[in-house]
């Protein structure tokens, strides 16, 4: 998942936003995405269109690029749904309604709503929020001609993993998210995939294989050594992830400024030097 680089005066950043696109495909990632991690809830209606251009053209079909097009009301989703498919998304992540949540009947209705207006493969986007759960998810594939993924991020997300792969079976591949903090977990009970931030493809890319080739044990040993140390000091707030990944992103030379929108919460000064030592460590690695 792509974070959006702004210049110091909160403006999109279409270079650095280029430049991390590159970084990311030439470290090998199977996939491109916009959601968000990529503060698009900070971005005004004319911004969105332009990351997603800027995105999908860049990007120019070396790997498929997923839309996060969810919305509180389910026009406004069809509308971000339609828009995306027009600029030529290959996929669409859509979250339920999450400020107001409301009941299965009516998520279920929202997807059918949307599903009925598109033509590309959707992702369901399980959060704590407002959760799927696996018979709903069930559902929603089999009357849905595009859905065709669901993103697990409803704790415990291994055992909803173990829960959504025994429900579904062949009938939706299942990712995992949260920043990619229980990738092994995840695989091990058939997750396909995660979508993490976009700072560390290279090491996400080499867990996957690793897995995928059976080395579980290097796997891990990768895992533990480059991505718990940044996720367990991500989580320790909602918004000293976009800081930490952006500070990480401006020192690795890869986007100009590591601005964040407002409100955010800047780091306290511990914060900040837990941040600056985590990404000395991480850099020189």
């Amino acid at each position: 998942i792509l974070i959006t680089p702004f210049d110091s005066q909160g403006r999109i950043d279409s270079d650095s936003l280029q430049s991390l696109i590159d970084f990311n495909i030439n470290s090998g990632v199977h996939g491109i995405g916009v959601a968000n991690g990529s503060e698009i809830f900070k971005l005004n209606e004319s911004e969105r269109k332009l990351v997603t251009k800027i995105v999908i053209e860049h990007v120019a079909g070396r790997v498929p690029v997923i839309i996060n097009t969810g919305a509180h009301g389910t026009s406004l989703a069809i509308q971000y749904s339609k828009l995306a498919q027009e600029q030529g998304a290959d996929g669409l992540m859509i979250i339920p309604p999450h400020f107001m949540p409301v009941g299965p009947k009516q998520v279920a209705e929202y997807y059918e709503a949307i599903d009925s207006q598109i033509t590309i493969p959707i992702f369901l986007q399980d959060i704590p929020q407002s959760p799927i759960s696996p018979s709903l998810a069930l559902e929603l594939a089999k009357k849905c001609q595009n859905i065709s993924y669901i993103k697990v991020e409803t704790s415990p997300s291994a055992m909803k993993v173990f829960q959504m792969v025994d429900a579904t079976k062949d009938v939706l591949t299942i990712f995992g998210g949260a920043g990619g903090s229980y990738f092994i977990e995840e695989m091990r009970r058939g997750a396909k995939g995660t979508m993490p931030f976009c700072t560390q493809p290279k090491e996400f890319v080499e867990v996957w294989n690793l897995f995928q080739k059976g080395d579980e044990k290097e796997a891990i040993n990768v895992f533990n050594k480059f991505i718990v140390p940044m996720n367990r000091l991500e989580i320790q707030t909602n918004d000293l992830f976009y800081h930490l990944h952006k500070q990480f992103l401006v020192k690795l030379g890869i986007i100009k400024t590591s601005h964040v929108r407002g409100p955010t919460m800047l780091p306290d000064p511990i914060s900040q030097s837990e941040i600056d030592e985590m990404i000395e460590l991480m850099s020189n690695k």
